[in-house]
């Protein structure tokens, strides 16, 4: 049977960037069934972190870059200024998820902004990044203009309150949720653990990352 894993992150929060890669090493050959759950580290109306500010600045400095570089990880600070909210970004993994292209939407999100540095908030670059992964961009673009997937994306906020995750990334694997970029190794061994007869839920921290720190 396989092993359902919730994988919750946002799409400005780098170390949910960085997370992907040992996550994706621990899945190979494995029987898994990964559900990309949105957390909006900053939603509307709450205003969003600048680049050029100190915050961003420092946590970059000490955290973010010296982890990419021990993980060999491209990535860099957006110059987006300020940083952008991320409801139209879910709401477009909405749309790619119904049509089974949610990964890779998600993957293709996340590589535009920390890699290429694009406005992800902007439906125009959403819709770009969509037909990349195969998707209609035309109805992308119409479906993010109507909003059409907002109460989607809300009821799928919800399940982070439900499993009190309060950082970012966090794995949901059986009974445990581990915070924060975790090594494969750990990965691993909570997938490995995982079985439907499992009860009680768990939060572990991980090593490094996680939560509102630089995203």
């Amino acid at each position: 049977m396989s092993v359902p894993i919730r994988v919750y992150s946002d799409f400005v929060c780098p170390f949910c960037y960085l997370g992907e890669f040992p996550l994706a090493e621990a899945l190979a050959g494995r029987d898994v069934v990964v559900e990309w759950m949105p957390f909006e580290l900053r939603p509307e109306p709450h205003p969003t972190l600048r680049p050029e500010g100190d915050y961003l600045q420092r946590a970059w400095a000490h955290s973010v870059y010296p982890m990419a570089r021990r993980m060999g990880v491209r990535i860099h600070l957006p110059l987006v200024s300020p940083q952008p909210h991320t409801h139209l970004a879910w709401e477009g993994f909405q749309f790619a998820r119904e049509r089974g292209r949610g990964t890779e939407y998600n993957h293709r999100v996340l590589t535009g902004f920390f890699v290429t540095g694009l406005d992800i908030g902007r439906a125009d670059v959403l819709a770009g990044l969509a037909a990349e992964v195969g998707l209609d961009e035309t109805l992308f673009r119409e479906a993010l203009t109507s909003r059409r997937y907002r109460e989607a994306h809300r009821q799928a906020l919800r399940h982070a309150e439900r499993a009190a995750v309060t950082g970012v990334p966090a794995f949901e694997i059986g009974n445990r949720i581990l915070v924060g970029v975790q090594p494969r190794e750990a990965l691993e061994a909570a997938i490995e653990a995982a079985s439907p007869g499992e009860a009680g839920l768990g939060a572990v921290s991980g090593p490094d990352g996680g939560g509102p720190a630089a995203g």
